[in-house]
């Protein structure tokens, strides 16, 4: 039976420390609970782009992230909401460890925090491969260190044998947290990780299905999947309704005019004669998809879509032009390092997307978005928008970043501050444009590129925390 967002049963699985097995037991638990005819809403602590795919495969509904640096604290309970309308049950896979969040900011943006705001109880998932006895203190620690945390029960993984449960569960009966689950140490599950992290699920469909089954029999077999529905149903109802993209475009400030004036230069032709921008009039806006660029939010597509775009994915890969009548082109994160190649030998595409930018039309492009639109990347020539290069390197460039906008743009005027985060192991040079994108502020420098309808940076950002970005985007399609 289907229940009210606000009071969907939900859990949040944590761990001590990143490399535990988080990512296992969300997935699995998604899936097993899906294979049993529930309807699962999966969730992300974090700005992660790759687990949310594995979530989707699992349960066959949209991954979304919960961000409490992006986002602020508020909007974490509406847009959980959100995304768990018409849903069964809800499992949020954390961040890192249980306590861990944005650097300096305390408990800002970790697990314990959105468990809070969530009003969600806790299964932590504990590494127990060199330990005995010494897992009660371990366990005894975390339930106790935030009295508002709770902790609904423990799932060990990586155990020896029938002796070493044993010693374990022995030891925890101390600790007053229950054992709802034990996974055996095993082969690690195929799921390969490269610069970034797991290899995302667009690039390797069939692995993956194979993968998040194999982690949905791991948990079916090991834990109890009837005590873990119980713990969810216990989770409190959350205040307010959930987030909407029209509602929210409708509480937000009307995009600051005038907007920027194109370039009337080059003014190629986007929509055929007697042909409509988009689907009933709507201005069409071209989103890149596909094995490249596997990055974005949910919310950007639904933000634009609600401020009057038709939105196209189209793979750059394989598509060898922009979508017919495209008036904007989002382009957005992913590995476009792995296919500098096949986007290289994409020619019509990239002319395609270089005519584009040059019209003035409004160009949206975040880390690997920026790297398409150097001139080349690791050699290989790519759209030439942008007077840069772009280069892989052996530093990663990881963090939460508070900027301003330094210029006026089609995403924002100058001055507007947003919060983003960067993770990357490339290079571009120059870093900025005469007019940047971002003034971040820590480490404090400018970053990015304004040109004509282009909007380029390496920050990643959360467009629900300012929907008036979707606004002013869509508006300037509409002009331009």
């Amino acid at each position: 039976m289907l229940t009210s967002p606000s009071s969907v049963p939900r859990l949040v699985v944590a761990a001590p420390s990143s490399g535990s097995g988080k990512t296992t037991v969300a997935t699995g638990l998604m899936a097993a609970l899906t294979a049993r005819g529930l309807a699962v809403s999966p969730h992300k602590v974090g700005p992660d782009y790759i687990d949310p795919g594995y979530h989707s495969l699992a349960t066959g509904r949209t991954g979304r992230n919960l961000d409490a640096y992006l986002c602020g604290p508020d909007l974490v309970g509406p847009l959980f909401a959100h995304g768990a309308n018409g849903c069964d049950i809800a499992v949020v896979e954390g961040v890192m460890g249980m306590f861990d969040g944005a650097a300096g900011e305390g408990e800002l943006a970790s697990t314990a925090q959105v468990a809070k705001l969530l009003r969600a109880p806790v299964v932590l998932v504990v590494d127990a491969s060199s330990q005995s006895r010494s897992v009660a203190a371990l366990v005894h620690g975390f339930a106790s260190w935030d009295p508002e945390v709770r902790i609904g029960g423990v799932i060990l993984n990586k155990v020896a044998s029938d002796r070493h449960e044993e010693l374990l569960r022995e030891a925890l009966e101390s600790a007053g947290v229950p054992v709802l689950g034990v996974l055996r140490r095993v082969a690690q599950v195929d799921t390969p990780s490269r610069h970034l992290g797991l290899v995302p699920v667009a690039e390797r469909r069939a692995a993956a299905v194979d993968a998040v089954a194999a982690m949905a029999a791991q948990v079916s077999q090991g834990c109890d999947l009837e005590a873990l529905v119980a713990l969810a149903r216990g989770a409190g109802v959350l205040p307010g309704p959930a987030w909407d993209a029209a509602a929210a475009l409708a509480s937000s400030p009307p995009p600051p005019l005038p907007v920027p004036t194109p370039d009337p230069r080059s003014r190629p032709e986007r929509s055929r004669p007697g042909t409509p921008d988009g689907l009933n009039g709507r201005v069409r806006v071209a989103v890149a998809g596909g094995p490249a660029f596997t990055f974005s939010y949910a919310e950007h597509t639904e933000l634009l879509s609600a401020a009057g775009a038709e939105v196209v994915v189209f793979d750059p890969l394989r598509d060898e032009g922009l979508p017919e009548g495209t008036r904007g082109l989002v382009v957005g994160g992913g590995f476009p390092e792995v296919y500098a190649a096949e986007l290289s030998g994409n020619e019509a595409l990239r002319k395609e997307v270089a005519a584009l930018a040059e019209s003035g039309a409004p160009v949206a492009a975040e880390c690997a978005g920026l790297l398409y639109l150097c001139r080349e990347l690791d050699g290989q020539p790519m759209c030439g928008v942008l007077d840069a290069t772009a280069r892989m390197s052996e530093r990663l460039t990881l963090g939460y970043r508070d900027a301003v906008a330094v210029s006026d743009s089609v995403l924002a005027v100058a001055g507007t501050r947003m919060r983003g985060h960067e993770f990357h192991r490339t290079v571009v040079e120059p870093g900025s444009g005469a007019a940047p994108a971002w003034g971040v502020l820590a480490p404090r420098r400018v970053e990015g590129f304004v040109e004509r309808g282009v909007h380029a940076s390496y920050l990643h950002t959360h467009w629900a925390s300012e929907p008036g970005v979707a606004r002013r985007f869509v508006e300037r399609c509409r002009t331009s």
